[in-house]
Order: structure tokens, then C-alpha cells, then sequence
């Protein structure tokens, strides 16, 4: 429709075409009626008057009128409410005309003003040096700033709806350059707001962290992480680093920015200033972002205590971070929930995936039997929120989590079987030929013990890892896959039952380790230190089962009983293979003929027992019992056995040696000496016999 042919505005419309003054101008122009005399009076004096006066009192005016738009506070004054009344009624004009019906109004000086205004208030915000910051201004201001940037809004849109009219084209320019401006402001001061969080004290958690770094094997308990204590009003409120007040500065610069059109940049500078402070506090607690080749790269010392942050990381996020972050971004977002559950999905997402990225590269790394306990740690923590994360994350997001999360626990546990099949490769290639000095308890066996001691520290876990993770097939040196060996393993404690997977692996790993020990034995040339050797051995092992509930609800009373009944066997044996051909030396038979005592045959009776112990005391003095119950049950079978059978032979027998020289050649040790030596004895010290120890 040709713009001749349209219909003029209805009477419902007030008429903005007729020229109507400007509000300041009214103010002026009365201002002149009243000061000024009528023209005929004063046109002489205005030809006489010089041309500067005639500037100055032009640009008198003209500053007069930019001080009063530049002072007006519009909170307060009439003009700007006035002023704001007609803005919202020609918006409402514009909003129910159609262009193609009625012929458009001319645009009111009125909306110069409003912009004259609003531009000049938005100057006072952002033209300071530094800008004044939102905190600043009372609630009152922010209140309305926040109202006219929402009007200048509007009238844009209105405006925009007729953009093909030319006579708009300014007027389109102008407001939408406020708006601008305005919106690039609040963007400023979103992100200002946003970048001015407090961390929570992290000192707590840095102590911790430096008392985890030690040895897993020395310092299982290194691993027990505490989450930080709320310490400050910030957190209080599940708000990560803001007070309710800034939540609620922030929440409202959201909606204006929002329906003003600038969601986009919202949503990015939210985004990337909570990006930013998510990765300040992972670096707080320690965890720093390394690649899968840096992983791969790290000595062990290093990467145990990077998996240490790891893990305190890890459950303060799960435990603490993501709640709050969530709660942050729908308080934030209030109104807007598709908008704060996005948010709140990318930015907690890209976290869970740094850390689950950082735990895959672990179990990827290099097999060995003491990277175990760290790799548990990481499956515990794994395993444990996968069943949360339906409560931590949206429903979308959560799946794709609890996908990821589900894929690295399933690739430590394969990682964890591997690593014990690599502590039964290990006992099997311990095949050193030099015998540990004097029997005592093989170094071997000290490592084995202790493992599986920390190892059933972590019963149950171990037990869902062999039953989830092991397969079925997989070769061993054995030329069997680990099934078969399971398959036929029996329940000691119940033999009418299968030991549960990880019951068969501690009870494989025993018979290996008995297997080692009796070869070693073996590299002993005298037969009593092999045998001191296997009860050091036997007993260490008994000890430090008995010592473990766990290991030992394992293996049972049974087990144990059988390991005590093999202990005493190896005593008997011992006592028999030294004392007994010592004893021997002690026996009556060949010392009388025809009911005489054959002096030559005591004498050398005599001189075989002073030798024969001699030697047993000087070597078995070096011999290591470090055990002190064994130990002393050894010390007490000994003199039970030699002591009296000595005492009972010199009583008989010493008569027949002539008194002094003779007999003291003859009868080296008293009894109560040779329970002095036998108490020497298993101590690792070489002391000669006949000098006595301090």
C-alpha cells in the first residue's frame, strides 16, 4: 500500500506529529518570556551589541541546557518519569500499528531525550576511570538503570519492527547504539562480578597433601583424603565464592542481558569465567592437567603423588564443587533452566572429563605390582560416584558421564588383575642363587607378605575386581588359563564350596611363594640352617596372617593350622638333625666292657661333645632367629633336651677321670655353661665359646 493511500492514526492514538516542544525547551522558552523585553524594544541594542557577547550568551545556553540533562538524576526527577511514561506509550503505539495500514508517526523529540538521558547516566557508569564498579551502586540505582536499559530495549524492537521505514533509520541507529553500549557495560560488570570469587582455604588441604606422598606400600593410609571445612560465609550458602547479595546482582544483569537480546554473550562470559575458576581450584587442590604422554613419562614417585591430588580432587568435586556449581548456575539462571543445566553440563562435564582423561592414562601406564594400591584408590573413587551421578548431573549429561566413568573402572580393574598376575611372575623369576646370611627371613617373603597384606586391606574391592574384570582366558607361565586354576581350587575352610576369585589368587600366590622357599632352602649346603630358614620363613608368614583379619578370613583357621603343624615338623626335624647326633656323643653304650668303664672311649666321648658343640655354637650363633618366640622356643627345646641328658652323663661318667688336670681337660662346660651358649645362639653374633658375652 502506497504511503498516500494509508489511513491517518484513529483518535485512540495521541498525535506526536505536531511539533510538540521539548520539555527542557518549554522550561527555556518561559525562562525568556520572562527576562526578555519584545524584540521592537531591543533591536537597536542587538545591532549595537558586539559579535562575542552574542556567542557567549549562545553558548551560555547551550551549556545551561547540556547541565541540565548532564544533572538530571533520573531516579529522582520528574522529567526523565515523564519522559519514561511517553517512551512507554509510544512503544505501546508502535507495537499494536501495522505499516502497511495506518501511516506512521513521526518520531517524538521525547525519545531524544530519553536517549540524551539514559546515555548520559550510562556515561556516569562507564566513562570513570576506573568504571564504577556494580557493587558500587545502591540498590535503588541498579534498580532503575536496569529499568531504563530494558526500556531502551523495547523501543529498539519497536523501532526495528519498522526498519523499512527510512524516517526510522536514525532513530533505529541511535537507540540501538545506547543499547549497545548499555548491554557491552553490564557485560563488563557480569564479568567483573563473576572473576571476584573467594576460594575456600585450601591450607588444610596442603597439609594433607604433603603428608600423602610417602610409599604405598610403607603408608597405606596416605590415601584417606578429608574434605576441606567450610570456613568462610561464602560457602555457607553452596554458593562457590559469592555472597547471596552478589548471586542475587548477578541473577538480575542476567535477565536484563537476556531480554535485552544479549544471551549469547551471556552464556559465554558466564561460561569462561567459571571455566576459568573451576581450573583455579582443581590447582588449589593439587591436580594439575597432564597429557597421556606425560603420564606415560612420570616416574613412579611422581605420578603417585600426582594420583594422590588426583584422588582428594576427585572426591572434592564430587562430594562438594558440582553441587555448588549447580546450585550457582540455576541461582544465577533463576527462570532460565534450560540455560543454567547446559551451562552447568559443559562446565562440570569438562571437568569429569580432565579427571577421568587423567585416570585412563594411569591405568594405561606400565605394569607393576606396586602401583596396585594407587590404582585401587582410583577405582574406589570411580566406583563410588558412578551411582551418584544421576543426582549430581542432568539426565543427558549423567549418561554420558557414567559411560565414561564405567569404561576407565573397567580398564583399572583389567590393569589390576594384570598386576597380580605380574606379582606371580615375580615370585616366579626370583630365582637367586646366594642364600640369604643365616637363614633369616627372605627378602622375598617380607615383600610378598606385605602386599597381600595391604592388598586385603582392600578385600571387598578386590574381590568385585576378580569377579568383574578377570578374564576367563588369559595365559599364565603355568601354560593354564587362570580360570582352570580357580575351577579346580577348593575352599580349604569348606572343600564342598569354590573359593571366591580373590581367595584362589591370595591361595595361587602362596603356593608360589612356598614353591620359591623351598627351593631357596634347598641352596643351603648344612641342613639345620635350611631348616632354621624355612621356620624363619614359615613363622613370619603365620605372623603376619594371624596379624590380618582380612587375609586371614581368606585363608582360615585351617590354613593356618596346617602352616603351624609344618613349623613344628621343621623344629622336630632341626632338633634331630643337630641335637640329635650331639646327644649321641652322650649315649653309655661301647663305655663299659665287661662291667668296666673304658676310660679311652669317655675320654673321647667327652672330646667329641666339647668339639661338636664348640662348632654348633660358633656357627649357629651367626645364625638369624629374629623372631623372639621362636627364638626362644628354640633356646628352651634345646637345653630341655641337652642340658639334662649332659648333667645326668657328667654325673655318672666324671668320677672316672682323675681329678684336676685330667678332668679339666676332659670336661670343658658345666651345665649351667652350656645353657649360657645355647641362650647365644640365633642372635647373629659370632661369639667364641668360653668367652661369655657382656
Amino acid at each position: 500500500m502506497d504511503s498516500d493511500k494509508k489511513k491517518p492514526l484513529p483518535e485512540k492514538f495521541p498525535s506526536f506529529n505536531d511539533n510538540q516542544p521539548d520539555h527542557h525547551d518549554l522550561d527555556i522558552d518561559k525562562d525568556r518570556n520572562t527576562t526578555d523585553p519584545p524584540l521592537s524594544e531591543t533591536s537597536a541594542e542587538v545591532e549595537e551589541a558586539q559579535p562575542d557577547n552574542a556567542e557567549t550568551n549562545n553558548k551560555e545556553e547551550e551549556d545551561q541546557i547540556n547541565t541540565e540533562i548532564e544533572d538530571s538524576s533520573f531516579p529522582e526527577t520528574p522529567d526523565f518519569s515523564q519522559v519514561s511514561a511517553e517512551i512507554d506509550q509510544f512503544i505501546s503505539i508502535l507495537s499494536n500499528l501495522k505499516s502497511d495500514e495506518f501511516e506512521l508517526p513521526e518520531i517524538p523529540e521525547f525519545v531524544e531525550q530519553f536517549a540524551l538521558l539514559v546515555e548520559a547516566k550510562i556515561a556516569n557508569y562507564d566513562s570513570t576511570d576506573p568504571p564504577l564498579k556494580w557493587s558500587q551502586v545502591t540498590e535503588e540505582e541498579s534498580t532503575t538503570f536496569l529499568e531504563a536499559v530494558n526500556r531502551i530495549f523495547k523501543l529498539s524492537t519497536s523501532l526495528c519492527a519498522f526498519s523499512s521505514e527510512s524516517k526510522y533509520d536514525s532513530s533505529i541507529n541511535r537507540v540501538g547504539g545506547i543499547l549497545q553500549r548499555a548491554m557491552s557495560y553490564l557485560e563488563e560488570e557480569f564479568r567483573s562480578l563473576l572473576e571476584d570469587y573467594k576460594l575456600p582455604n585450601s591450607d588444610h588441604n596442603n597439609d594433607s597433601k604433603m603428608k600423602q606422598s610417602s610409599s604405598s606400600l610403607s603408608n597405606q593410609d596416605s590415601d584417606q583424603c578429608a574434605l576441606p571445612e567450610k570456613s568462610d560465609s561464602t560457602t555457607e550458602n553452596n554458593f562457590p565464592g559469592y555472597s547471596e547479595e552478589v548471586v542475587s546482582n548477578l541473577n538480575k544483569l542476567v535477565i536484563t542481558m537476556m531480554v535485552g537480546g544479549y544471551e549469547t554473550e551471556c552464556r559465554q562470559v558466564y561460561f569462561i569465567s567459571r571455566r576459568n575458576a573451576l581450573e583455579e581450584s582443581l590447582h588449589e587442590l593439587g591436580f594439575e592437567k597432564h597429557s597421556i604422554d606425560d603420564v606415560q613419562k612420570m616416574n613412579w614417585e611422581s605420578l603417585e603423588r600426582e594420583i594422590v591430588s588426583w584422588i582428594k580432587t576427585f572426591k572434592q568435586c564430587s562430594s562438594m564443587q558440582f553441587t555448588g556449581e549447580r546450585k550457582l548456575a540455576e541461582a544465577v539462571f533463576s527462570g532460565y533452566e534450560s540455560v543454567s543445566e547446559t551451562l552447568f553440563s559443559n562446565l562440570s562435564r569438562g571437568v569429569m572429563i580432565q579427571l577421568l582423561n587423567f585416570a585412563e592414562a594411569v591405568a594405561m601406564t606400565k605394569r607393576a605390582a606396586e602401583k596396585l594400591f594407587k590404582f585401587l584408590d582410583i577405582y574406589e573413587a570411580l566406583r563410588d560416584i558412578i551411582p551418584v551421578m544421576d543426582e549430581l548431573f542432568p539426565a543427558d549429561c549423567s549418561e554420558k558421564l557414567k559411560a565414561e566413568a564405567s569404561l576407565t573402572r573397567s580398564r583399572l580393574g583389567e590393569a589390576m588383575v594384570c598386576i597380580f598376575c605380574e606379582l606371580e611372575n615375580s615370585i616366579k623369576s626370583d630365582t637367586g642363587k646366594t642364600p640369604v646370611p643365616g637363614g633369616a627371613v627372605h627378602p622375598l617373603t617380607r615383600y610378598i607378605m606385605n602386599y597381600l597384606k595391604y592388598a586385603c586391606e582392600y578385600k571387598d574391592t578386590l574381590e568385585q575386581v576378580f569377579r568383574e574384570h578377570q578374564k576367563i582366558e588369559r595365559a599364565d607361565s603355568a601354560s593354564r588359563s587362570n580360570y582352570d586354576y580357580n575351577s579346580q581350587s577348593q575352599n580349604i575352610n569348606n572343600p564342598s564350596e569354590k573359593q571366591s576369585p580373590l581367595e584362589s589368587q591370595i591361595t595361587k600366590v602362596m603356593d608360589l611363594l612356598d614353591t620359591n622357599l623351598d627351593s631357596k632352602s634347598k641352596l643351603y649346603k648344612d641342613t639345620s640352617l635350611s631348616l632354621i630358614f624355612m621356620m624363619n620363613n614359615g613363622r613370619y608368614i603365620l605372623q603376619k596372617i594371624k596379624g590380618s583379619t582380612e587375609i586371614n578370613s581368606l585363608l582360615g583357621d585351617p590354613w593356618c593350622r596346617k602352616r603351624s603343624s609344618e613349623l613344628r615338623q621343621y623344629h622336630k626335624s632341626y632338633q634331630r638333625e643337630t641335637w640329635g647326633k650331639l646327644l649321641s656323643c652322650l649315649t653309655h653304650e661301647g663305655l663299659n666292657v665287661h662291667g668296666k668303664v673304658v676310660k679311652p672311649v669317655l675320654k673321647e666321648r667327652f672330646k667329641s661333645f666339647n668339639a661338636m658343640f664348640d662348632e654348633i655354637h660358633k656357627s649357629q650363633s651367626t645364625w638369624v632367629v629374629s623372631d623372639e618366640q621362636l627364638q626362644s622356643e628354640l633356646r628352651v627345646s634345646i637345653s630341655a633336651v641337652v642340658i639334662p641328658a649332659y648333667r645326668s652323663f657328667m654325673a655318672r661318667f666324671s668320677q672316672y677321670l682323675t681329678p684336676g688336670r685330667q678332668s679339666e681337660k676332659y670336661i670343658k662346660y658345666q651345665p649351667e655353661d652350656i645353657e649360657t651358649y645355647v641362650d647365644e645362639l640365633f642372635d647373629g653374633n659370632a661369639t667364641p665359646t668360653g668367652k661369655k658375652k657382656p
